[in-house]
């Protein structure tokens, strides 16, 4: 840990020391002074930013959503892990992965036009005919003309979020130093590539690869690019990890090993809900063009929907209405539609959603049975994921196929009758699911035999929040009151237990 803190350290002492540059091309600027700037790029700019902090704000959702489903010994260093990856992912996406993921040219493998350090962006605009291209060197997102640093943070939290994916799925095993290790190798270089490939202007996305001519791979959000992607780090990294102390029983039955408080369970899940507001309509980078709104009512019925069939498949396979379920289906829900939100109407929305409230349940029971995932992230953002990429080749309207310029100009399958764009949805998906995983499970298989993935059965035992952190998230739980509040008593405090004891290897209430 003290390694991989010094190292980190060390890195940011060199960036710190690197000549100062100019961050950005200073022509908004310097027409803004001269009174010409279109109020449009303040307008845009506005909403972009105003979407990255309602995605921002998802950080707390993961984790209200992951404290609750943690058992209290654990709940504090998920905060820890919290703001420590976010960092970790600022200075990643700053000094390279912004530049791999949307940097031209369009239909390349990796990003190279923009410069690292958020340099050297290139030309402000490009007018060809009638049509005006906003910081061509980042061309996927050359139709918006909000500035190219708001289109820097806007897409910076996503990178965020696909990363908080991967750690919900390893509570209360992993050493600390694994998420420093990981978060910088997936924010600067895992992340960037496969979203680049899938949604930021990649051959993927491009189409017609190699010539092979398969249509263009279409995700407007991230169903694959930010959710499938976080969901596939987590699948390496579970492979490796193995289940908590006690989750499989002598039988080979899985256990429930509850979280401590599904009120937060549920204050995460509608945090997520509202941010996913500025995820998908969001990712418009336009507020003028009138289309923000209707994708907006689009995630939410879905999300509507995924909680309503999340709900009814609970009740048919167990007989309860599962709190973690319905919180789940939402999830799934919001996720499915993630892909389609931007190339579907209104009619579909319910559909994708109460299919992926369906996959949700299904696919936490059956993935119970051999992996330990105590949030259900392999089904709500894997599962749903993949679901939600392939609804794209079923239901995609041609009218915004055509306005989004990717994919085939015809249409999903109910439209066009052809299979021509769930083939490229699938192929899509299955490549990016491949890249992610060799190299995430090379990276985690690597800590693994150097500095180690798990803590220690002890460590585990006495919970991670003391064992790494030497704190609790909840000390009135586990301190004895006269120690909490600084009062020496000279007499035991009946049934309290001691520091001491709780680092032991026997398990603490929690």
């Amino acid at each position: 840990m003290r390694r991989s803190l010094f190292v980190l350290g060390a890195a940011a002492l060199v960036l710190l020391l690197l000549p100062a540059t100019s961050l950005a091309d200073s022509t908004d600027l310097e027409r803004a002074i001269a009174g010409k700037l279109d109020p449009s790029v303040g307008i845009n700019s506005t909403w972009v930013i105003v979407a990255g902090a309602l995605v921002m704000f998802m950080q707390a959702g993961f984790a209200f959503l992951e404290i609750g489903f943690s058992r209290a010994k654990n709940a504090g260093t998920v905060v820890a892990k919290i703001l420590t990856n976010f960092s970790i992912a600022a200075i990643g996406w700053w000094v390279c992965g912004f530049a791999f993921a949307f940097g031209g040219p369009l239909g390349s493998v990796i990003g190279h036009d923009g410069g690292f350090f958020f340099t050297n962006l290139g030309a402000y605009s490009v007018t060809t005919g009638d049509v005006t291209s906003f910081h061509p060197s980042f061309p996927v997102m050359s139709l918006s003309d909000a500035t190219i640093e708001s289109k820097f943070f806007f897409q910076f939290v996503f990178c965020a979020v696909s990363l908080a994916i991967v750690w919900g799925t390893t509570l209360e095993r992993i050493k600390f130093s694994v998420y420093v290790i990981y978060a910088i190798i997936f924010s600067a270089f895992i992340y960037p590539v496969g979203a680049h490939w899938v949604f930021g202007g990649g051959f993927l996305q491009n189409g017609d690869w190699l010539g092979t001519g398969i249509a263009g791979m279409q995700d407007f959000a991230g169903s694959t690019a930010v959710h499938l992607i976080g969901a596939t780090g987590a699948l390496a990294a579970l492979l490796l990890l193995g289940p908590r102390k006690g989750k499989f029983g002598a039988d080979g039955k899985p256990r429930p090993i509850p979280g401590h408080s599904m009120p937060l369970f549920g204050l995460g899940v509608l945090i997520l809900w509202l941010g996913w507001f500025g995820f998908n309509p969001g990712s418009t980078l336009n507020a003028l063009d009138g289309r923000f709104p209707e994708i907006l009512i689009i995630t939410n019925l879905a999300a509507a929907a995924g909680v309503l069939g999340a709900v009814l498949t609970a009740k048919i396979r167990t007989g309860n209405i599962d709190i973690g379920m319905a919180g789940n289906g939402a999830i799934a829900a919001l996720v499915a539609i993630t892909a389609p939100s931007g190339y579907v109407e209104l009619w579909a929305a319910p559909i994708i959603g109460v299919v992926a409230g369906v996959i949700v349940v299904v696919g936490v029971y059956a993935i119970d049975k051999v992996i330990d995932d105590p949030v259900g992230a392999l089904s709500a953002h894997g599962l749903a994921g993949i679901w939600g990429t392939l609804s794209c080749g079923l239901f995609t309207a041609p009218r915004l196929a055509q306005y989004n310029a990717f994919g085939d100009p015809e249409g999903g399958l109910f439209y066009s009758g052809k299979f021509t764009q769930l083939i490229a949805q699938v192929v899509g998906f299955s490549i990016a699911f491949t890249f992610v995983f060799a190299l995430s499970f090379t990276t985690f298989w690597v800590i693994k035999r150097t500095v180690g993935l798990r803590v220690t059965e002890e460590e585990e035992d006495a919970g991670l929040d003391i064992s790494e952190h030497g704190m609790y998230g909840y000390p009135e739980q586990f301190i004895p009151a006269p120690e909490l509040v600084g009062v020496a008593s000279s007499r035991p405090v009946p049934g309290a237990a001691t520091a001491d004891a709780l680092a032991t290897n026997k398990e603490v209430p929690a």
